[in-house]
Order: C-alpha cells, then sequence, then structure tokens
C-alpha cells in the first residue's frame, strides 16, 4: 500500500525533503500541475491546507453552492478518456457534483500519493546561491527545490470583516467561504446573511426555506440573472461528448474561454428599444453570464450599459411583490457586468416570503455584533446565527498571506504594497523560479477558470522542460517586460466601465487595500496568443541563466 505524502514527511519532521517542484495548493491548478510535471519525470511535492483536494470547491461548502460555467465546459479538457467517462447531471452543477469531480480526477491519476493535506504553507524563500527555494509549512515540514509553483487560488482568502463585538455573539458564526463539513440545520432559527454578492445569492434562498425568520443585511444590490438550471438530457451530453475536440479548440480561442459564449457584433444603440427588449429577454430566458454579451459595447459604453441594465432593474420590479423592497434590490451604484454578474435560482422571488426581511444597511449601517446579533444604525436584531457572505480578499490574498522572500530577504508582500506587479501574471520580477498559476495580470477569474488553468499549467511545464533541457538554473521576469505588460493590463482595463466600479477586482472590498484592477480583460485568446509568441520567441521578456 502507497504511503501518501503527508505521512512520509510526519515521520520525518525536521528533516528536509529534496524535490524538483514544489506546488503550493491541490484544487484544480496544483491537480493538473502536478499530473504535468510527473508526466516529465519530475520529482513533486504538494502541499494542502485542506483535507482533500479540490480548492474552491473544497471549502465552499454552503447551500446552494453552484458553478456559473456550464458544466460541460466546466471540466478539464486534457484528456479524452476523461472527458468521455465522466458525466455531468446538471447544466450548473452544484458543489457536491464539481467535489466529487476533483476527487475522480485525484483518483483516476493517483495524485495523492505526493500531496501533503492539513499542510499549510507559511513561507517560501529563494537561495541565491543553490538556485533552490525554501518552503516551510505548519507542520514543521522543510521543503527545497528549484522551482516553487503557487496553485493558491484567487478566491481562497475569505475576509471576516472586523465588526466591533464580533466575538461577543453568543450563537454561531459562520463564513460561506469556511462553510462547516457536516452541513448546518437552520430549521427554527431566527439567521442574519451580511452581503449579497454572488456567494449569499446562492446561498440565500437556501437558507430561507429553512430558517423561522431570514434578515439579509444588504448594503450593495447586485444585478442577478436566472442560470435556468436544468437537468442534462442523455442526448445532449452524449452529442456534446462527440464534438468535445471543436468545443475545447473553438473555447481556447475566445475571450472567456468558453465556447458556447458568442462574440456579439451589435452594439445596443444600434437598435430599437423593441428590439433591444426582444434580445435582452431571450437572454433572460436562456439564463447565464453570457447576459452581458448579448450586444458588444455592454461593458464599454456607458448607455448601452444602462439599457441592460434597466432591463435588469424592471424585472426585480416585476418579481418582487413590495415596491420599496424592488427599489432596494435593484443596483444604481455600478454598470451591470462591472462586478461579476451573479447567477441565482429564486434570488428574487425570496424576498416574497413571509419569513424574509430585507435590511438597509448602506443607510443605516451595521454599528456591532452584539451577544444576541446585529446592530444596525436603526435597531437591533436577534438572531440565533450569522452567517458572512462577505467575499474573499482576491487574487492577491492567497499570495500575500505566505511569506514570500527573494534571495536579497526582499519580500513580495513589499513589492506588491502599491498593487500587484506580474509578467503575464506567471512571474514577478525578482523572484526567480516563482511561478503562479492564473496570477494577477492575467485573465483567469474573468474566463472559464478550468481554461486559463490549463493554459497556464501547460506553458508552465513547457517551460520547466525548456530550462531543464538546456541547462538554464534560474529564470526570472524582466523588470522592464513587467513594466510594459502593467501598463498594457491597464490600458485595456481602462478602455472598459470595469475600473470604474468598486468590486473585488480592484480589490475595493478590503479595507487599505490598493485599489489596481488586476485581472487581465484582453481576453483568453489573445492573451494565449501573446504567452505563445514570449515562448517561441525563446521566452522573450524573461531572464534565463544558465
Amino acid at each position: 500500500m502507497a504511503v501518501d505524502l503527508a505521512e512520509r514527511t510526519e515521520r520525518s519532521e525536521g528533516q528536509e525533503l529534496r524535490c524538483d517542484a514544489i506546488v503550493v495548493g491541490a484544487g484544480f491548478a496544483g491537480m493538473y500541475m502536478l499530473h504535468r510535471l510527473r508526466g516529465l519525470g519530475l520529482n513533486v511535492r504538494v502541499f494542502e491546507a485542506g483535507s482533500d483536494v479540490g480548492g474552491t470547491w473544497y471549502w465552499n461548502r454552503y447551500p446552494g453552492a453552484r458553478c456559473d460555467v456550464e458544466s460541460m465546459e466546466y471540466s478539464y479538457s486534457f484528456s479524452e478518456e476523461l472527458q468521455q467517462e465522466w458525466t455531468w447531471k446538471e447544466r450548473y452543477a452544484p458543489q457536491p457534483e464539481i467535489l466529487a469531480y476533483a476527487n475522480h480526477v485525484a483518483d483516476r491519476f493517483d495524485l495523492r500519493r505526493d500531496i501533503a493535506f492539513d499542510t499549510r504553507v507559511l513561507s517560501a524563500a529563494f537561495d541565491e546561491a543553490t538556485d533552490l527555494w525554501t518552503v516551510r509549512t505548519d507542520r514543521g515540514h522543510v521543503a527545497r527545490a528549484p522551482f516553487c509553483i503557487m496553485a493558491v487560488g484567487c478566491l481562497s482568502l475569505p475576509r471576516m470583516p472586523e465588526f466591533e463585538g464580533r466575538d461577543s455573539f453568543q450563537g454561531r458564526l459562520y463564513h460561506t467561504g469556511q462553510w462547516p463539513k457536516e452541513g448546518v440545520d437552520f430549521t427554527g432559527q431566527r439567521v442574519g446573511v451580511i452581503g449579497t454578492g454572488s456567494s449569499a445569492i446562492q446561498a440565500i434562498p437556501q437558507i430561507a426555506r429553512q430558517a423561522a425568520h431570514l434578515y439579509v443585511f444588504q448594503r450593495t444590490p447586485n444585478f442577478s440573472v436566472p442560470a435556468m438550471n436544468r437537468p442534462l438530457e442523455p442526448d445532449f451530453v452524449a452529442d456534446f461528448k462527440a464534438r468535445y475536440p471543436e468545443v475545447r479548440a473553438r473555447a481556447r480561442r475566445m475571450p472567456a474561454g468558453i465556447a458556447g459564449m458568442a462574440i456579439p457584433e451589435r452594439s445596443a444603440l444600434e437598435d430599437d428599444p423593441q428590439e433591444r427588449q426582444r434580445r435582452f429577454e431571450a437572454g433572460w430566458g436562456k439564463g447565464g453570464t453570457a447576459f452581458t454579451r448579448i450586444y458588444k459595447d455592454l461593458l464599454t459604453d456607458v448607455r448601452a450599459n444602462e439599457t441592460a441594465a434597466e432591463f435588469v432593474r424592471a424585472k426585480i420590479r416585476s418579481i418582487v411583490k413590495d415596491p420599496a423592497v424592488a427599489e432596494k434590490l435593484a443596483p444604481r451604484d455600478h454598470p451591470i457586468g462591472t462586478k461579476r454578474i451573479c447567477l441565482d435560482i429564486d434570488y428574487f422571488e425570496t424576498y416574497n416570503r413571509d419569513n424574509v426581511t430585507l435590511v438597509d444597511v448602506r443607510n443605516a449601517p451595521i454599528e456591532s455584533i452584539t451577544p444576541r446579533g446585529v446592530r444596525t444604525a436603526a435597531g437591533e436584531y436577534a438572531l440565533d446565527a450569522i452567517v458572512f457572505a462577505t467575499g474573499f480578499d482576491a487574487m492577491t490574498g492567497p499570495l500575500l498571506g505566505i511569506d514570500v522572500r527573494n534571495g536579497a530577504g526582499a519580500t513580495l508582500a513589499d513589492k506588491w504594497s502599491a498593487g500587484p506587479r506580474t509578467y503575464l501574471g506567471l512571474m514577478t520580477a525578482g523572484f526567480p523560479n516563482l511561478f503562479m498559476i492564473t496570477g494577477p495580470g492575467s485573465p483567469s477569474v474573468l474566463t472559464n477558470m478550468i481554461m486559463s488553468i490549463e493554459q497556464h499549467v501547460d506553458w508552465i511545464t513547457d517551460c520547466i522542460a525548456h530550462l531543464r533541457d538546456r541547462g538554464v538554473r534560474r529564470m526570472e521576469a524582466d523588470p522592464t517586460s513587467e513594466d510594459r505588460w502593467v501598463e498594457h493590463v491597464n490600458a485595456v482595463a481602462d478602455q472598459t466601465l470595469l475600473p470604474k466600479t468598486a468590486s473585488w477586482y480592484v480589490g475595493a472590498n478590503v479595507p487599505g487595500k490598493p485599489r489596481v484592477f488586476m485581472p487581465y480583460i484582453g481576453g483568453l485568446g489573445a492573451y494565449r496568443t501573446r504567452c505563445d509568441e514570449v515562448a517561441a520567441n525563446g521566452y522573450e521578456g524573461f531572464r534565463l541563466t544558465a
């Protein structure tokens, strides 16, 4: 029987573990990275804070958790056998099904034997004398390798607001990003949900069906469109699987990494109101995040965007019976799509329930958490449980949560104190042999994440093979190339409406975090072309030292 890495390293705690590459994280990025590096014959060690694989889908077990990319496309494409043997059940897969898929992948490719679970990486330091990274964990492990690859995810560091008195609450506190494995039964309880982002919009209808009463504390209303989720018919699945080669090839060229998402050619302002209404109704009826791609200028022109925003606001008014509640739920402080648009199942309908109360904390802010519940400027709400659906320290938080230092002792946190700086989102100047999967400055969260993950992992694997074959010991981003890439990322973002909104894309949900638009909005297809060109030109923009 094989002994997994966690057991082997625990036996030799305090001793040095030598390997060819260290991967931090065992979500979809870390698992595929391990699989590809094994294919090069490398000895790889993966450290994972959770008790099993799955990353985001391991931690986010809250009721209603579901992917917003259709399941037939939110899956690995690297193995035709894997594509054919796994059968998705719903249009948008729920968390348990996605986690089951991750476990299936880990079993099929025997990945767990090289993963240390329940092991959080505390630090990573580069030694210029040896060209090795030294990684230390909270279990006392010390591992050294020429390459360190951060597969920590973009949405993996939950943000818990520091409300006064939070720890005095006598009921139970939960965060959607750290949900108990055993689940939570809210039957008969008075529950408060703080936040109305994507996680809350998925969880609120589910919690409302259990709770004696649900109070939703909303500061900023969000745009949401129906998922129109449904079971997948066997004939549809069989046909899709038969077309996987062409579907995947198209997805890799598409801006969002989704084959089924068309590229619109018309402006919203070209159509008369009746034709726009018809197109918006068709998009609403179809469901899905493609709603903001009905017209080509919904994310670039304020007037065009307002036509879509008002359509959704009208839908909210038609669904929510109380006009005052409907107006509070209708977003007016940001263009639609400039925050990640949400998909829901009966979210707005939930506010028609007698046991649901919307609490406006924009006009009457939360002042404190008390032993009995939540106190706002308008009064106190007695609660038995509080759910924080307050999101994540996105994209940079998981990386900066590790003490990463280069050979001169400089920290990544210091370098990124004014915002993240990378070359292609793959490396950051001054930190040799440190790779990031879907790092800041790459398309990442604006795309089908698994498509972006595969592109990054394949590029990194080919790069490491190139370095090994040519005896190159050190690779790092050239500072000038990094500066130019950061300028390009900002220039492309500034052509859209997205940077103008206070979203987690710019770190606005974390007090004190620099306001920088972090993902690359130029699209996965264009980004893939640029990365391929860089590699074909001998890794142009990187410094390679033999």
